[in-house]
């Protein structure tokens, strides 16, 4: 009997192995099966994100390129002519504004100063003062225009 024991327990440890083996093959398959799902997810998803940065680096490379060129557009329109003049222009209209703001005595000279000479210009523009400018000159339109005042007064 002690002969039989041992071949029954020997019997046990051996269908043990084997059924412990069996069921490690399986679980390595199951595994290597997961491992693989998980590889194919990881491969998706870095070709989504490979797509989304590529798209994102061709946009930033075109909006630097479109950047590039609206400066060169902007610089060339600034150097048309007339275009120093028109800064300047906007750059005196934004001091004289902050002037009268500061300073409240001086709004009411300034806009007695400028209805003045808007009248002088629109007068030079139209009438005889511009055929006398066109011929002998600026200086001689401010003289004569210095003259009608006074004899006006």
């Amino acid at each position: 009997m002690e002969n039989f024991d041992f071949i029954s327990l020997l019997i046990g440890l051996v269908l043990g192995a084997f059924l412990y083996i069996i069921k490690g093959f399986f679980t390595s398959l199951s595994h290597k099966k997961e491992l693989s799902e998980y590889k194919g997810h990881l491969a998706t998803q870095m070709k989504i994100t490979q797509e989304g940065t590529k798209n994102l680096t061709d946009e930033s490379e075109k909006l630097k390129k479109e950047n590039e060129n609206l400066r060169i557009t902007v610089k060339t329109l600034g150097q048309k002519p007339g275009r120093n003049e028109l800064r300047l222009l906007n750059i005196y209209d934004s001091a004289l504004r902050k002037m009268m703001l500061k300073a409240p005595g001086f709004a009411q000279g300034w806009e007695l100063s400028m209805q003045e000479a808007e009248k002088e210009y629109e007068d030079n523009e139209v009438g005889i003062k511009t055929v006398v400018k066109r011929v002998f000159g600026p200086s001689i339109t401010h003289k004569s225009s210095k003259d009608i005042d006074t004899t006006i007064d």
